[in-house]
C-alpha cells in the first residue's frame, strides 16, 4: 500500500547529494560490470548495508560512501547514468526544480591527488566528470520535465582541490552549474578557514558564482558564523546550531538567510536528538527562510516525502507551511531572476495563490 504524500503539490529541493542518491540496482550493475567488489549482491542486502535505520555519527555516516563509490567513480557511463537517473527519481517525487550537488574530484580517477576510493589511475579528470554529469542532467531534464541545476562541492579535508572547483564553476556556469558548496566533515578544526577554501570563495564572489556552505550540522554556531563572515555564503546547508547563538540567529533572520533543512538526515546522522525540539520547528515559528530536503536518500532509505511526513506528523507542519517553504526555496534558489520568476509563477498557480504573492511571513 502506497502512503498518501504529505504534500502532493510541486516541490523545490535545494540540498541533495548526487553521490547519495544512486539507485542500488545501478551500483550492483557497475560493480559486476567493472569487477569491483561490493559488500552485497542483491538490492535488499545492499540497501541494508549502505542504508541506515538508526542514528550514527556524521563520520560514521560518511564512511558508508566507501562501500559503493568505487563501483561508480572513474566510469564515464556510470557517472552520466547516475545523473540521468537522479532526475527521473526527482520527477517521481513531484519535484519541479532541484539543485543537486557533488564533488567532481570524488568521481574522477585522473589528475586528482590523493586518488579517491583507492581506485587505479584512469583517464577521467574532474573537468570531464562535470561535463558527464551535465549531459546526464540535461538529458534527464528533457525526458522527465524537471528543471535541474548543479552545485560543485569543495571538500573540507582537501583544500588543495578548491581552486579547481571554483574554476569548474566558472567554466560550466551556463551548463547546469549554478553554485559552489563546502561539504565533508565539519568537525575538522578550522576547516572553514583553510586558505584553499577561503580563496575559492573569494574567487566565487568576484565572479558572481552563488555560494552555499554545510555548517552548523555536526559543528557549532561558530561554523555558521565562519560560513557567513569568512566565506560570504548566501545559504546555509543545515545550520541547526545557529539557534544556539541568539545574536547570530537574529542577524541571519533579519538578513533573510536561507537554511537548507534535512530533518530525517539530522536524525540519522545524530545531529538532532529526537527527544528535543528540532530547530526547524523554531524556524517555522519564527517564519524563517528555509526548505525541506533529502540530503542523501540512498543512505537514509528515504524520499522527499519522508521529510514532509516527519514534519507533518511529528512537528505539526501544515499544507500552508509547506507552500510557504517551497516558495521561499524558489526565491532562494540560484537561478537567474527571470527563471526564478517563472518557477515562482508555476508554484503560485499550482498552489492556487495570486501571482507574485509574498510567501507568508515574507515581505513582497
Amino acid at each position: 500500500m502506497t502512503q498518501t504524500p504529505a504534500f502532493d503539490k510541486p516541490k523545490v529541493e535545494l540540498h541533495v547529494h548526487l553521490d547519495g542518491s544512486i539507485k542500488p540496482e545501478t551500483i550492483l550493475y557497475y560493480g559486476r560490470k567493472r569487477g569491483v567488489a561490493l559488500p552485497a549482491d542483491t538490492v535488499e542486502e545492499l540497501k541494508n548495508i549502505i542504508g541506515m535505520d538508526k542514528p550514527l555519527t556524521l563520520p560514521g555516516f560518511l564512511a558508508k560512501f566507501d562501500y559503493y563509490m568505487p563501483a561508480i567513480a572513474g566510469c564515464r557511463e556510470a557517472i552520466k547514468r547516475i545523473a540521468y537517473e537522479f532526475v527521473e527519481m526527482k520527477a517521481k517525487e513531484g519535484v519541479v526544480y532541484v539543485e543537486v550537488r557533488y564533488s567532481p574530484h570524488l568521481l574522477a580517477n585522473y589528475k586528482v591527488e590523493p586518488m579517491p576510493w583507492n581506485q587505479p589511475k584512469g583517464d577521467i579528470t574532474p573537468d570531464e566528470v562535470v561535463s558527464l554529469v551535465n549531459q546526464g542532467l540535461q538529458e534527464g531534464e528533457r525526458d522527465f520535465g524537471v528543471k535541474v541545476r548543479s552545485i560543485l562541492c569543495c571538500m573540507r579535508h582537501e583544500p588543495s582541490w578548491s581552486a579547481e572547483v571554483v574554476a569548474l564553476c566558472k567554466k560550466y556556469q551556463h551548463q547546469t552549474v549554478v553554485g559552489i558548496d563546502l561539504a565533508g566533515d565539519e568537525t575538522i578544526a578550522d576547516s572553514s578557514l583553510f586558505p584553499g577554501h577561503v580563496q575559492a570563495y573569494e574567487e566565487a564572489v568576484r565572479n558572481g558564482i552563488h555560494r552555499t556552505v554545510h555548517a552548523g550540522e555536526a559543528g557549532t554556531a561558530e561554523r555558521v558564523k565562519e560560513a557567513v563572515d569568512n566565506l560570504k555564503t548566501e545559504r546555509v546547508g543545515h545550520g541547526y546550531h545557529t539557534v544556539d547563538d541568539e545574536a547570530l540567529y537574529k542577524r541571519l533572520l533579519e538578513n533573510n538567510m536561507h537554511f537548507e533543512v534535512c530533518p530525517w538526515s539530522n536524525y540519522l546522522t545524530g545531529s538532532w536528538n529526537p527527544d528535543t525540539e528540532h530547530p526547524v520547528v523554531r524556524f517555522k515559528r519564527d517564519q524563517a527562510n528555509y526548505s525541506l530536503n533529502t540530503d542523501d536518500p540512498l543512505i537514509f532509505k528515504s524520499t522527499l516525502d519522508t521529510d514532509y511526513q516527519l514534519t507533518k506528523q511529528k512537528m505539526g507542519f501544515t499544507e500552508e507551511e509547506f507552500k510557504r517553504l517551497n516558495i521561499n526555496a524558489a526565491k532562494s534558489s540560484f537561478l537567474p531572476e527571470d527563471e526564478k520568476r517563472e518557477l515562482l509563477d508555476l508554484l503560485y498557480k499550482a498552489y492556487g495563490m495570486p501571482p507574485a504573492a509574498p510567501a507568508a511571513g515574507q515581505q513582497p
